[in-house]
């Protein structure tokens, strides 16, 4: 079962109750800037990443807020997936 929750500065993901990837953030206003996306490495290649950054850009939007992808996973997602476009922020 996978969990991701919010909390310090970072998105946390938990499969079957094990963290196995992080999303860290800092709030900058109205701005939330990505810096780094990390899955641990037996957990690599499963698509990870992707429900975390997801479930992390869902979030943002739904709090009204705007993506700075400063994270290079983060800005590669955005060149593919347009449905953030609307808070995407340099």
């Amino acid at each position: 079962m996978i969990e991701i929750s919010d909390t310090r500065n970072k998105y946390v993901l938990r499969l079957d109750g094990v963290r196995v990837g992080t999303c860290t953030y800092r709030d900058a206003g109205n701005r939330r800037v990505l810096i780094h996306t990390e899955i641990e490495p037996d957990y690599a290649g499963q698509g990870l990443a992707t429900q975390l950054i997801e479930w992390a850009l869902a979030d943002i939007k739904g709090k009204g807020m705007h993506v700075v992808p400063q994270c290079p996973m983060v800005a590669h997602y955005l060149e593919t997936h347009h449905q953030f476009d609307d808070i995407v922020d340099q």
